[in-house]
């Protein structure tokens, strides 16, 4: 659980690499950077961190749950998050605290229009990073999007200012042809850094997750991911014999996979996870609709030694702050934990919902919820509400930091203009359907979830965006019987004004569409192979098939290649579902990403060249063609975007415990 909150002063700009004297990174693995402690001391180190930024640099406008001065829970609208809210949580942090190291455990890249239309691939978010200066940042799976290439430019504009920010993992190995495997670039990516605080060494291990990274990205073909257990264990040895007896593992990997990992690690003290993008923290997050947290801030575990460690994870999406505590004795091993996830707001409040005595929202006269400005007693109240939450943080924006940002959206704003669509109901965002103790249940809103449509079929945006696919290519390329769409490719949901920069944040990464000829049974294997990479032992939650034109009911509990049944197609002709044909041909549009094996579809990649067609079409524009057709408007020609009938969903039956 959250320990007792911890005071965040706002400051002014602070130059970090003064502030916290080796804040600035480390020494590169190098144990001579700084004379230890004479004698063996104990220690209390503080641990900043964030994890799956995703170039989400922007703020945004969030609703919490908090007490009116009547004693009634209301929706009450904030700014929050925002990566100059990171800039300015961090520096408050480094000023309250001794021996304070600040950590990103990876996918800074990629999910918002900052990635790809504000300059290079990256410029934003390395600048954005670098008015923190990170003292260790692991690369992410999504840090690959762009090939070695591009992970070599984004490092460089990464460096390219005083902070020098150490990029670690210790488990890739690039290829000989990688633009990280040149002479001047082999140290560009280090297994470990060692970090000095007060006369103590901090070893920091990094790790990127293997299969995720090798599959659903695109590293060089002749770069490799080892084990992560092995190569953790191997580095964390190297600072062992370099007299380092404090490890951090500063992990891209997830949150399941972290637990089992520390069970397998001698040696290790921390944990500082991303990857999964887990809210972590109190249950009494989701009374302030701050989220669904998935465990403890922090957890303690044993290690493969019987030693404590901890593990923390801090959400994602530059929400959260995580500020970790960690009790060191004169030995190195960890006697306690505590901590605060810092979900950082605005101290201003935007609006207030009005509800009666009972909560209930109070409607006008079009049955429209109605909202008033705060008074002075509400703000009293809320701020009384924020103080005993402990993780809600009112704090401004690093005012540096904003103008760090202001040219990059500059540029992006130019994308946000034109508003194309509107979806009266959240078209909810769910990767894998399931219970309350499923493995992606938190990233839908609590509306979704009460709902339940998502537990029961999956998210209607991944189901959405797998349709229009369908649509547009039998009206505009020649034709298709089925699609296949990633759930975690699609990253967010849509509620109300949909602009032309959403539908790309929708589908960010820029994959084109192929079109493949493939028999009744390899459609089958296709979807085992997604069923496969999601629910086998260490999957994760981004392969999870969502078709259209394709239907089926999923075991997941069922063995490899007997967890999809009774497979359905849709027949254009009749427009009737009829059994799938084992030896019939059919025509799949498909991601040119999934169709060369991405996501762990080895049965699409093993598809010969003669039976595909690259359509030449990116997704995203597809998608916006399918938007633009819906024939229902609003009163200002805009389309009207809604949830798909049940029956057109590809998961029509999931098993649950």
């Amino acid at each position: 659980m959250s320990a007792h909150p911890v005071s965040l002063p706002l400051l002014g700009s602070v130059v970090l690499c003064t502030l916290a004297l080796a804040g600035c990174g480390g020494d590169g693995g190098s144990a001579s950077a700084s004379t230890p402690a004479a004698h063996p001391q104990p220690m209390d180190l503080t641990i900043a961190h964030i994890n799956d930024s995703h170039s989400n640099l922007d703020s945004s406008t969030r609703t919490l749950s908090l007490l009116q001065p009547n004693g009634v829970r209301t929706d009450v609208e904030v700014d929050a998050g925002g990566f100059p809210r990171v800039t300015a949580a961090i520096k408050a942090i480094r000023a309250s605290n001794d021996n304070v190291i600040a950590l990103h455990a990876g996918d800074a890249l990629t999910g918002t229009l900052y990635f790809n239309r504000a300059g290079s691939p990256g410029e934003a978010d390395a600048a954005l990073m670098n008015t923190v200066c990170f003292d260790a940042f692991t690369l992410g799976n999504h840090e690959f999007d762009k090939g070695d290439s591009g992970l070599k430019t984004f490092i460089d504009l990464l460096h390219a200012g005083q902070c020098k920010t150490p990029v670690l993992s210790a488990n890739v190995k690039f290829g000989a042809s990688s633009a990280l495997a040149q002479p001047g670039t082999r140290n560009y990516v280090l297994p470990s850094t060692i970090l000095n605080r007060g006369g103590h060494k901090i070893g920091v291990v990094g790790l990127t997750v293997a299969g995720k990274t090798k599959e659903s990205s695109s590293p060089d073909p002749e770069t490799t991911f080892e084990n992560e257990a092995v190569a953790a264990q191997r580095a964390i040895d190297e600072l062992k014999q370099k007299g380092v007896n404090k490890i951090v593992v500063l992990s891209h990997i997830g949150y399941e996979a972290d637990k089992a990992l520390i069970a397998q690690l001698s040696g290790v003290d921390v944990v500082v996870g991303g990857d999964s993008h887990t809210l972590t923290g109190p249950a009494s997050m989701t009374t302030y609709k701050a989220g669904t947290p998935a465990g403890d801030y922090p957890v303690l575990l044993p290690n493969k030694d019987g030693k404590n460690a901890c593990l923390v994870q801090a959400n994602e999406y530059t929400k959260v702050v995580g500020e970790l505590k960690v009790s060191f004795d004169a030995a190195g091993d960890v006697t306690a934990c505590s901590g605060t996830p810092h979900v950082t707001v605005s101290p201003n409040y935007k609006r207030v919902l009005v509800v009666d005595d009972a909560g209930k929202p109070v409607l006008d006269g079009k049955n429209n919820k109605t909202w008033r400005t705060a008074t002075a007693e509400d703000i009293a109240s809320f701020n009384q509400d924020l103080t005993a939450a402990g993780f809600l943080r009112q704090i401004e924006p690093d005012a540096q930091a904003l103008q760090v940002l202001q040219p990059f959206k500059d540029k992006v704003d130019t994308f946000k203009a034109q508003i194309v669509a509107t979806a009266p109901q959240e078209i909810c965002s769910r990767r894998v359907p399931g219970g309350v103790d499923s493995a992606d249940y938190s990233r839908s809103s609590a509306e979704c979830n009460a709902i339940g449509d998502v537990s029961l079929h999956g998210g209607d945006i991944q189901q959405l965006v797998a349709q229009s696919y369908l649509d547009v290519a039998n009206q505009d390329y020649g034709g298709a019987d089925m699609t296949l769409q990633s759930g975690g490719s699609v990253r967010i949901p849509l509620k109300g004004d949909v602009t032309a920069a959403n539908v790309i944040e929708v589908l960010p990464f820029g994959n084109m569409l192929w079109r493949l000829e493939i028999t009744g049974a390899e459609a089958k294997a296709m979807i085992e192979d997604g069923l496969d990479a999601t629910f086998k032992a260490g999957g994760s939650t981004g392969p999870y098939p969502y078709t259209a034109g394709l239907r089926f009911d999923v075991d997941q509990f069922a063995s490899k290649g007997n967890r999809a049944s009774n497979l359905q197609v849709f027949d254009q002709a009749s427009k009737a579902w009829g059994p799938l044909d084992a030896n019939k041909t059919y025509k799949l549009f498909v991601l040119s990403f999934n169709a060369t094996g991405g996501d762990g579809y080895t049965t699409l990649a093993s598809i010969p060249k003669e039976r595909r067609l690259d359509i030449g079409v990116l997704d995203a524009d597809v998608f916006q063609t399918w938007i633009d057709r819906i024939p229902e408007k609003d009163a200002n020609g805009r389309s009207v975007i809604r949830k798909l009938p049940l029956e057109l969903y590809s998961t029509q039956f999931f098993k649950m415990p």
